[in-house]
């Protein structure tokens, strides 16, 4: 039964690939004319909800999501999860129709073709760069002040020890959220590890289960109170995940 299931895994790995690749293509036209104005952009979510819900049910997933709290439409939101997932991108995508730019690792920006579009589209930023972590609030900065939200897993990357529930919170999306005064919308992914983890030979397709918890709000909070709100929307977060 194993090698049954190893079998079929292999083949739906690949088949990822081939999706992503192809979806892409597709949507190909509109993806380039959706970015060449920054302006553009709610164009370019767009198709990045359509493509999203491409890569979801094309690789079997079924995604179910429960509201605590809605997101409304041209307000400014930090959208912070948990990260276990490559995707969790498109579930990312799926859950919110107000649009949001991702800060992600630059490293994301080397896979061909994603990358093209993942670049001109998204905050790219170094971790291990001083500068480069500075220069994220000032371009979060010039999103916000278009009003969109902006997109950040807090945890810094997906820990290479999947026993890890909820990996420690860095305080950079919760600096931003306050120097903004935007509420932050906290949301728990509870299958998509366990669907489709990092692990090669794992996963199956089946339903994704997600939750909006209610929102944290930031207004009146100073800088100093950043840790305080890193440990709230964390105990939130795995809370759910244990429950």
């Amino acid at each position: 039964m194993n090698i049954f299931y190893n079998i079929f895994r292999l083949f739906w790995r690949i088949w990822f690939y081939v999706l992503l690749f192809f979806s892409i293509m597709l949507l190909l036209p509109l993806l380039i004319i959706s970015i060449l104005k920054e302006k553009w952009y709610g164009f370019f979510f767009k198709l990045a909800r359509i493509w999203s819900k491409m890569i979801l049910y094309g690789m079997g997933f079924v995604p179910k999501i429960k509201a605590e709290q809605k997101i409304l439409k041209n307000k400014s939101y930090l959208l912070v999860s948990n990260h276990t997932s490559m995707i969790d991108i498109m579930m990312m995508y799926y859950i919110s129709k107000n649009p949001f730019v991702f800060v992600g690792k630059k490293e994301l920006a080397r896979y061909p073709l994603f990358g093209f579009f993942y670049k001109r589209t998204c905050i790219l930023v170094d971790r291990k760069d001083t500068k480069s972590r500075h220069a994220v609030f000032q371009q979060a900065q010039k999103r916000l002040d278009k009003g969109l939200s902006v997109c950040i897993f807090p945890e810094g990357g997906v820990p290479d020890d999947t026993s890890i529930v909820l990996d420690t919170f860095r305080d950079g999306a919760f600096r931003l959220a306050i120097n903004h005064q935007i509420p932050i919308v906290p949301i728990v992914f509870y299958d998509n590890k366990k669907r489709f983890s990092y692990q090669f030979f794992s996963g199956l397709p089946g339903v994704l289960k997600a939750k909006i918890l209610p929102f944290v709000d930031t207004k009146g909070l100073s800088l100093q109170d950043k840790r305080k709100l890193n440990i709230k929307v964390r105990q939130n977060i795995l809370k759910e995940l244990k429950a």
